[in-house]
Order: C-alpha cells, then sequence, then structure tokens
C-alpha cells in the first residue's frame, strides 16, 4: 500500500552540518518549499504528510541553486551523490522518475559535447554560409539532434505516465498531414495552418499542473504562442480561444486559475490596441462571476475590478461618453459638440514632461492635417489651474479646444476615459465611437489614412460605413 505524504532522503558527499533548501519552480519564479538540517555524513530528509504538487524541484545550498530532480507520483525515494559531480555522480534509489531524469541529462551532456566541434563550424564567421564544411557540419549536427528525438520518444512510448516522459512530450512537433484538394481540384491553402492551431495542444496536457513547475515557463509560453501567433487580434476572437482552453484546463484547479490569470494579466495592458476588452471580458466571465472564488481573495478581486472599470468605459469600438468642462474664458465646453469627422482627445498635464514633449508632435500634426482629415482636438488639461493652462495653450500655440478637466459639468473625467498616464489620446469618430486608444502621436498620419481605406473597402463590400 503506498504510504501517504513525501519522504525524499538525500545523501551527498561533500556537504555537512549547515541547511539545504528544497525549491521548486512556478511559472517564472522559484519558491522555496521546505527545510532540512544536513548532518555530518552529508545526510538530510525532507518530509510532510500531504503529498507535494508534481513538478521540477532543486536544492538550494548558500543561495545557490544546486540541481533540479522531479517530483510526480512516487514521493518516497532517495538521491545519492558528490559534490565532485552532482549530475553524473547521481544514485537514484526506488524512483524509476529520477533515473529517467538523470540517465537523459548525461545523454544531454554527452550530445552537447558530441556536437560541440559542428556548432563551432556553423558560428564560425569566416566561412561562406555555401562553405562545405558548413554544410558538412549542419549534416552532423542534425544528425546528433536525431538521435536526441529518438531517445526521447523511446522514453514516451515505455514510460508515459512519468513526468520526465510529460516532460519529453510538451517539445514534440505537431506532425500536419498534406493539405486534402477541394472538390474543384484546387488545394485547401489554410488546411494545414487550421489543422496546426486545432491540434496545438495535442502534446501539451492542459491540465496538467506539472507543466507550471517546469524550469522554463513553456505553460506560459504555449498559451503565448497560441494566442499571439494563431488567432486574428481581435477582442471576442481572442476571448473565445481562452473560454476554449479554459475548458480543457478546467479539469485541474490549478491549471485552471493559472490560466486564466495568466491570460487576464496578459492582456491587462496589450501592446495591439483595443485588445484591453479582453481584460474586461475575463473579469466579467470568471472573476465577476464568482468563478474564481475558489482561489481568490476579495482584495485582489476588487483590484480587478476597479481596474476593469476603468477600462470599461473607454474600450475601441464603444460610444465615447460625453465630456463638458470650461475653457480659459470659463465657457462651457461640450465634446458631442464638435462636429468633425474625427475628433483627437487629449488629456495632457501642463507640468507633465512628456506632455511637453508630445504635443509640439500633436500640434504639427493638426496643423498640417487638420483640414486633410476634417478633424479637430479636444483637449483636456489635468490641473486645476487655469493659469497653468493658459501658459500651456500660449507656449505651443494650441489652436484646438483645450478645457479644464476639474471644472467639469459631467463628473470627473477619469470614471469616464481611462487616462491616468498624462498624455493619453484617443480618436473618435464622427458619431463619438471611439476608433482608437493610446495611438502614437507620430503615427497618427499613417493611422487615419489607413483606417479611410478600410472605411472605403468596407463600403465597397457593401457592409456599410
Amino acid at each position: 500500500m503506498a504510504q501517504p505524504g513525501y519522504k525524499i532522503d538525500f545523501k551527498i558527499k561533500g556537504w555537512k552540518d549547515t541547511t539545504a533548501y528544497l525549491g521548486h519552480y512556478y511559472g517564472e519564479q522559484t519558491y522555496i518549499k521546505d527545510t532540512a538540517k544536513i548532518n555530518n555524513q552529508g545526510a538530510f530528509s525532507y518530509e510532510g504528510n500531504k503529498m507535494l504538487p508534481q513538478g521540477v524541484y532543486f536544492l538550494v545550498l548558500d543561495k545557490s541553486k544546486i540541481f533540479d530532480f522531479v517530483i510526480s507520483s512516487d514521493q518516497r525515494f532517495s538521491l545519492e551523490t558528490s559534490d565532485e559531480d552532482y549530475i553524473k555522480n547521481m544514485k537514484v534509489i526506488e524512483d524509476e522518475d529520477n533515473q529517467l531524469f538523470f540517465e537523459n541529462m548525461v545523454f544531454n551532456m554527452e550530445r552537447h559535447k558530441e556536437a560541440e566541434p559542428f556548432i563551432k563550424i556553423l558560428q564560425d564567421t569566416t566561412l561562406l554560409k555555401d562553405d562545405p564544411k558548413k554544410k558538412a557540419a549542419q549534416e552532423s549536427f542534425s544528425r546528433i539532434n536525431e538521435k536526441v528525438i529518438v531517445y526521447q520518444n523511446e522514453i514516451i512510448s515505455k514510460y508515459p505516465l512519468t513526468l520526465t516522459a510529460r516532460i519529453f512530450k510538451t517539445t514534440k512537433q505537431i506532425e500536419i498531414p498534406d493539405p486534402p484538394k477541394k472538390p474543384n481540384g484546387s488545394i485547401d491553402s489554410t488546411f494545414q495552418f487550421r489543422y496546426y492551431r486545432e491540434h496545438f495542444f495535442d502534446n501539451f496536457d492542459l491540465a496538467d499542473d506539472a507543466l507550471i513547475r517546469l524550469p522554463r515557463p513553456f505553460y506560459q509560453e504555449k498559451l503565448k504562442e497560441y494566442l499571439g501567433k494563431l488567432f486574428v487580434p481581435e477582442p471576442d476572437t481572442i476571448t473565445g480561444a481562452i473560454v476554449k482552453i479554459a475548458n480543457k484546463a478546467k479539469k485541474n484547479q490549478e491549471t485552471y486559475k493559472y490560466l486564466v490569470w495568466n491570460c487576464l494579466v496578459n492582456y491587462q495592458n496589450p501592446e495591439i490596441m483595443g485588445l484591453d476588452r479582453v481584460y474586461v471580458n475575463l473579469y466579467d466571465k470568471y472573476y465577476a462571476s464568482g468563478e474564481m472564488d475558489f482561489w481568490i481573495n476579495d482584495t485582489v478581486k476588487k483590484n480587478l475590478k476597479d481596474y476593469a472599470e476603468k477600462l470599461r468605459g473607454s474600450l475601441v469600438g464603444d460610444q465615447g461618453r460625453n465630456l463638458q468642462m470650461q475653457d480659459q474664458n470659463l465657457m462651457s465646453k461640450s465634446l458631442y459638440d464638435v462636429k468633425k469627422k474625427y475628433t483627437l482627445l487629449f488629456f495632457f498635464d501642463p507640468d507633465c514632461g512628456h506632455c511637453r514633449e508630445e504635443t509640439p508632435k500633436l500640434v504639427e500634426f493638426y496643423n498640417k492635417n487638420k483640414v486633410k482629415f476634417d478633424l479637430e482636438v479636444f483637449a483636456v488639461s489635468a490641473d486645476t489651474s487655469l493659469q497653468k493652462m493658459k501658459d500651456f495653450t500660449k507656449e505651443f500655440k494650441t489652436n484646438w479646444i483645450t478645457v479644464n478637466g476639474p471644472r467639469s459639468y459631467t463628473g470627473s473625467y477619469g470614471k469616464l476615459y481611462y487616462a491616468e498616464q498624462t498624455p493619453t489620446l484617443y480618436i473618435l469618430d464622427n458619431k463619438k465611437k471611439i476608433i482608437a486608444k493610446k495611438p502614437p502621436i507620430d503615427k497618427l498620419e499613417d493611422f487615419l489614412t489607413n483606417y479611410e481605406k478600410f472605411l472605403k473597402q468596407k463600403s465597397a463590400s457593401g457592409k456599410g460605413p
């Protein structure tokens, strides 16, 4: 009968009378899990009544990571070695998984030594790319890689349940069949891409939480590749893809929370404009609904909610809310009263150094393109001082509408538009729908030119303006 909990015994020649720490990986982070005193014979143990989460663990001595090993289903075993060479001298007692793990490390070291002379030739910049030496070196290097693949495939086949085999499997390439022919005889040109996307996680079990605890944050990398390279960067498309893989991870609470949280963080401040809507979508589905209450605390949940609500009011594709504020003459100016094809909503602070760098660029663009694109700038000063606002507009010759944010008839602009950093720029169309958020000012002309082309194409296709 298997005993509950874990007991891992170590004996390391050359270690004595100190403390060793048991650590593990988790995504991009590392954590200490347990502590043990080493006797004068180099022996020490880690023991607990509850099974450890599976994954790759490591020993820490004097704040340095010494070597990795695996903890999988069998958590009662012994490792004996020497500080002369931890890996080559490793003796594994009563654990098949670590036996495979360390044998693989020795195998890889031998293959690396075998490949070194060929790598040296391939990296030799004095040789031409088509030099026969390089061609021969590449062929030899490829044969060594083939040895590694064959070796790993044998482990996967013979010991499929071990963590070592599961780790190997995550790196296996998806075998993509040739594209079929359509009824008209032509080749289905998108078949292989669609097949790859559909089978992307065939060799990677999204519900295996041990794959979160690897030296390389492979779980996170797979998510980024899948969502970032295999889908059109459109919020509903990305959200749908996340929901699909989250359902696969849901069999395991640990992978479920990790996958959803990771995706949420990735779209908190996305590089691609408009994808912050994914953050709001994920917050609504998984956090506001209570779906993630099994692990998240009230403080974190409130922070997520606050950020989601800040984003929610000013998402690309949604109607921008009206702003009505006083200008430097204490006259009321309304955003909705701007009757132009485009309105550039510009939040700035007169004392902000970055605003002082970006404003001249916006002035240049405005003076050059206000007629061409039929646009107006509605600038909102974040400072309470009217004098500072007047001085700023005079200094930079901003011949557009400038209002004082705190002197508002429509409440705090910060609750209507997400503009905690200055400068922040939005582009609204003639119906005040937000079409761009935080576009680079030096790319505004390109953006509007391309947007105009998009509108023409859309109109020509019969889908309306």
